[in-house]
């Protein structure tokens, strides 16, 4: 597998890769895959008919690690992709995808990264999805990721959900349903700039007795560019639910968070905490009063909150 140096920008910044990965990956560059490797319990597969894999983690594997970034560096170009992960029972693995976009064209270029994980019997896995835009060009960089995950009793899952920059517009939707005794966890980070607009939409159902679910977003709001968070979730039986929407508004920024909490069931127990404000005064006095400047206070303070 050749990379150029764009490809291998993107793929450290989305995928912290420097080199080929160990184990199992697939490394997708400009609507095609440019190197994949499957491993005696991972199993990638085409699919047929449609642009996308199908992901098989067997029963009981344990360690494995599945890498399947995208990168484009061609600008114009727009694609559909679907990846399905099988994740048998009791196993347990980590993922890490992600999408960087290096656009120095005058046409959009735009990525739809729809992802669905089938989590079997007592299994876990960990996922982290970073985007990020670079390139010096009029045209956009557009990524929409739409997550759904489906939990069998007693799985766990906990994923990582990053806007590095450089993204100008993303449309974000991610759904989950959990059985009894499955438990959710996730973080989102979000940071816009410029005239970006960023649209996250959460919806989770807990249907099973004892599941529980804690989504909590962060995000940054700089220059003239807009978010919207839609974080919901449905209790349909005895279980525990977490939500939170913690912003940062800066310059000309806004952000709208609408949170929404359903109970069907009299055990159900959701709480929701949000806020949103500017960085306080006093947090950039400390800091330059260490010798930094306000921009780099600001920064200090930024990266520290979206860590």
């Amino acid at each position: 597998m050749k990379l150029n140096e764009i490809q291998k920008y993107l793929l450290k910044e989305i995928a912290d890769l420097t080199d080929v990965p160990q184990g199992a990956y697939n490394i997708r560059s400009n609507s095609q895959s440019i190197g994949r490797q499957s491993s005696p319990n991972v199993d990638i597969i085409p699919k047929e008919g449609v642009s996308g894999l199908d992901i098989f983690i067997k029963p009981n594997s344990k360690g494995e690690v599945v890498h399947i970034p995208v990168v484009m560096t061609e600008s114009g170009l727009k694609e559909k992709v679907y990846n399905d992960f099988f994740i048998g029972d009791n196993a347990d693995v980590e993922i890490v995808a992600g999408c960087g976009i290096d656009n120095c064209g005058a046409h959009d270029s735009q990525h739809d990264g729809i992802h669905r994980f089938y989590v079997g019997k007592n299994a876990h896995f960990s996922y982290t999805e970073k985007h990020f835009g670079s390139g010096s060009g009029e045209g956009k960089r557009i990524l929409n990721p739409e997550t759904e995950v489906y939990m069998e009793e007693n799985s766990s899952a906990e994923m990582e959900m990053v806007q590095i920059k450089g993204v100008d517009d993303t449309t974000r939707t991610t759904l989950a349903e959990l059985k009894e005794g499955a438990s959710l966890v996730v973080r989102e980070r979000l940071m816009t700039h410029g005239d970006q607009k960023a649209f996250s939409i959460y919806t989770v159902r807990l249907n099973g007795k004892n599941s529980n679910a804690d989504i909590v977003s962060r995000g940054v709001a700089r220059g003239d560019s807009f978010q919207k968070l839609d974080l919901k979730i449905v209790g349909n039986s005895e279980c525990k639910g977490h939500t939170e929407c913690d912003s940062i508004i800066m310059d000309n920024g806004k952000i709208l968070a609408v949170p929404a909490l359903e109970a069907n069931d009299v055990d159900a127990s959701l709480v929701h905490e949000a806020a949103i404000g500017k960085i306080a005064g006093e947090q950039l006095t400390k800091l330059m009063t260490l010798g930094l400047t306000e921009a780099e206070a600001e920064e200090q303070i930024i990266n520290g909150f979206l860590r």
